[in-house]
């Protein structure tokens, strides 16, 4: 898999980040991403596990390129927000995996920030013990990774820790999903995806820091 030649964005900030990308832009990458897709798994079935809520429009553009027979399943984030003993923690959990043994399997996700999230994903799906396993990524904030984990695929990436909005990303009140292209706006001061803190969690073995 190569990522290399991720298209630039439509314009930047002073600092030289990408602080927006057009439709077109988007479109563009997306059919070189399928086509990459494509070879790499060509004369095989792909199972691709797509995230919701974020994943969707990303992953309904990527399939529709895509040259080979194609399943779908559908996996929801889970996010909370915990205060416990006085310390803040994330939580992240997820239903049942599918059944994906012996298969061609393809995570795909709108964006990719500290990277836990994904990596705790991809071992849950790994113990169905699949045939191959890779991710592939709409966004992807390099700086703010925490774990040892890079993308299969890529569409942009970005050195901007804002908020990203539109291309199903939405704003802290939900709104912006429908967007066409995808925007740096708001504060940098939380991760995409984050819900509202809670006073107490239930502890659950399906869970994991985002």
């Amino acid at each position: 898999m190569s990522a290399a030649g991720a298209s630039r964005s439509v314009r930047k900030r002073g600092n030289g980040s990408p602080a927006a990308y057009s439709a077109g832009r988007i479109a563009a990458r997306v059919a070189v991403l399928g086509k990459e897709i494509t070879r790499a798994y060509k004369g095989r079935r792909l199972d691709v596990v797509i995230t919701l809520d974020r994943g969707f429009l990303f992953a309904a553009d990527l399939i529709r390129q895509l040259g080979v027979p194609v399943v779908c399943h559908f996996v929801r984030e889970e996010i909370r927000d915990v205060q416990q003993s006085g310390h803040s923690r994330r939580e992240v959990s997820f239903g049942a995996p599918p059944e994906l043994k012996g298969q061609d399997v393809l995570l795909v996700d709108a964006i990719i920030e500290s990277g836990v999230t994904q990596e705790f994903l991809l071992r849950r799906l790994a113990e169905s013990r699949p045939r191959s396993l890779r991710l592939a990524v709409m966004l992807y904030k390099e700086p703010l990774r925490r774990v040892d984990l890079e993308p299969d695929y890529f569409g942009f990436r970005t050195a901007s820790n804002k908020i990203w909005i539109g291309y199903g990303l939405a704003g802290d009140n939900g709104v912006g999903r429908n967007l066409p292209a995808l925007s740096a706006k708001g504060s940098p001061d939380r991760q995409q995806g984050s819900r509202k803190p809670a006073n107490k969690s239930k502890k659950s073995s399906k869970s994991g820091k985002k």
